[in-house]
């Protein structure tokens, strides 16, 4: 249950304040890092919350 909770509160958190900080500089150029990092970040904890399947 933490293993999923956690990850969730920490993005939930960059969101808010990629969001602030996206809100507050309103820059085009400001907006494509910020939606670059989200979709890094979501990808990454994607990969690291599921269930692993294959066998090493």
């Amino acid at each position: 249950m933490i293993d999923r909770l956690l990850p969730l509160a920490s993005v939930a958190a960059l969101i808010v304040f990629l969001g602030i900080l996206a809100w507050k500089v309103p820059s085009p150029d400001l907006w494509l890092i910020v939606a670059i990092t989200l979709l890094l970040v979501l990808w990454d904890m994607y990969g690291h919350t599921r269930k692993k399947t294959r066998r090493r």
